[in-house]
């Protein structure tokens, strides 16, 4: 079968061809830098990255451009508020310029101990100012803008079709609901370039043909991904969050410019939810990539967690989901280090999984088969050569992984303290509770002469 991707344009299954034969152009909205990413904002990179590597098991070479927003994103998408990263600098006391190196640094180690591909290109917005300046200077003389007090802004009353991508009633849309329309001649008007507020500095300005300011958060990804990849390209990836503003926008720009919607395809992974709502930096109640490591569990998992969703619907994170994920890949690994190598991997087993991942990428039934796989009465080494194959599409990492360097999660230290308190007060059916808590876990305890042994479930 051939791959087959969700297209949030015509909002249909559409089989994938390439623009050119064999290669593949694709953008991702990368993250603003005022903050670490949290894991609801890395799942949709753990998206991103299977795809890529789905395309390239289809035989494409893919150039992949990933931004870094270091500058134009306001803390309100309605081009309200100050820009993030002045706001992180006050919040921490640090130069903007200095927050963006390092939540820039912090952003690359989660994505590397993710097993993220590395993109073809990254790209800062404050490195392409000049593109954006150039960007801008078109849509004016193609007659799109207007200029208000605080900022040049993009008149989307010129396009009858603007808001598609997000089917917007935008006739039904009134002032104050979306947006707050100020000197705006319409709510769904947006800023390419904001001014300096009179009688302040800020630290990240730039001269331009409109006055002193910086640009708007959405014509970087315009300027940038025509840079790299030209106005009409294969696939343009970010989150569900993205959909009614932010990419409807960048496409409103690239119409005005070039005349392109800019991508064939547009993606979008969805949210991970708490059970209070979305994760999110505005509601303060967000997870870091840092924290999971701190309590002992594997990053790993947390992309192991990931694959066992489709990245179009919701999912819900807590801990025990994603202990539960730890021992999956727990066993998997241990079962995957006894197979020997030198096998061929399994036709019939490469023809299930493939069918899965090429069907929009249905990562959960592609584990089904992988586990299949695991529990199948096929030779060791086929089985490892098979295994193999699925996680180039996976991107778990099991080829470099070793035995002895599993370590012990705090959490499953306490329980397995806590059973041998309990048989050492003898009060069995207390340990015989917290031994199943460990099974449930991914880890099983043997009593010995030398005391307590935990191991990885098979």
């Amino acid at each position: 079968m051939p791959l087959a991707l969700y297209d949030a344009w015509s909002r249909t299954l559409r089989p994938f061809t390439p623009l050119q034969p064999d290669h593949v152009g694709m953008y991702c909205c990368g993250p603003t830098v005022y903050d670490h990413a949290h894991l609801g904002n890395l799942r949709t990179y753990v998206f991103e990255d299977v795809l890529r590597r789905a395309l390239a098991a289809n035989g494409y070479t893919v150039r992949h451009v990933v931004n870094i927003t270091d500058v134009g994103h306001l803390v309100s998408d309605a081009d309200e508020g100050e820009d993030k990263m002045e706001k992180g600098s006050r919040r921490t006391g640090e130069s903007a310029w200095a927050i963006a190196e390092r939540y820039t640094a912090a952003f690359q180690q989660d994505w590397r101990a993710l097993n993220l591909l590395e993109p073809t290109v990254w790209c800062r917005a404050t490195d392409h100012i000049a593109q954006q300046i150039d960007f801008i200077a078109e849509l004016e003389r193609n007659g799109y803008t207007y200029r208000t007090a605080d900022g040049l802004y993009f008149d989307t009353g010129r396009q009858d079709d603007y808001g598609y991508l997000a089917r917007l009633d935008v006739s039904g849309l009134q002032a104050g609901i979306r947006v707050a329309v100020g000197d705006k001649r319409r709510a769904t008007d947006f800023a390419l370039w904001k001014f300096s507020p009179p009688g302040s500095t800020r630290q990240m300005e730039w001269d331009s043909p409109w006055g002193v300011g910086f640009p708007g958060w959405h014509i970087e990804c315009s300027a940038m991904s025509a840079q790299y990849l030209g106005p009409w390209f294969d696939i343009h990836c970010g989150g569900e969050d993205h959909i009614a503003v932010h990419h409807s926008n960048e496409i409103a720009q690239t119409q005005a410019r070039h005349g392109t919607r800019l991508a064939n395809f547009w993606l979008h992974g969805h949210f991970l939810m708490l059970d209070a709502g979305k994760m999110a930096k505005s509601g303060g109640d967000f997870v870091r990539l840092q924290t999971v490591i701190e309590r002992g569990v594997d990053p790993l998992a947390y992309r192991y967690l990931c694959l066992s969703a489709h990245y179009r619907s919701s999912l819900r994170f807590n801990w025990d989901a994603l202990h539960a994920a730890q021992a999956a890949l727990t066993r998997l690994r241990s079962a995957y280090v006894k197979w020997p190598v030198g096998g061929e991997a399994d036709a019939a087993a490469l023809t299930r999984f493939n069918a899965e991942v090429d069907q929009d990428l249905n990562l959960p039934r592609a584990l089904a088969v992988l586990w299949d796989v695991v529990r199948s009465d096929l030779p060791p080494a086929v089985r490892r050569a098979t295994v193999d194959r699925f996680d180039a599409v996976l991107g778990l990492r099991l080829a470099h992984w070793r035995e002895d360097a599993v370590t012990i999660p705090p959490s499953i230290a306490l329980l397995a303290e806590r059973r041998l308190a309990a048989r050492v007060a003898k009060d069995w059916s207390e340990a015989d509770r917290l031994r199943g808590q460990l099974n449930t876990a991914g880890w099983q305890v043997e009593d010995g002469a030398g005391g307590q042994v935990l191991r990885p479930l098979d």
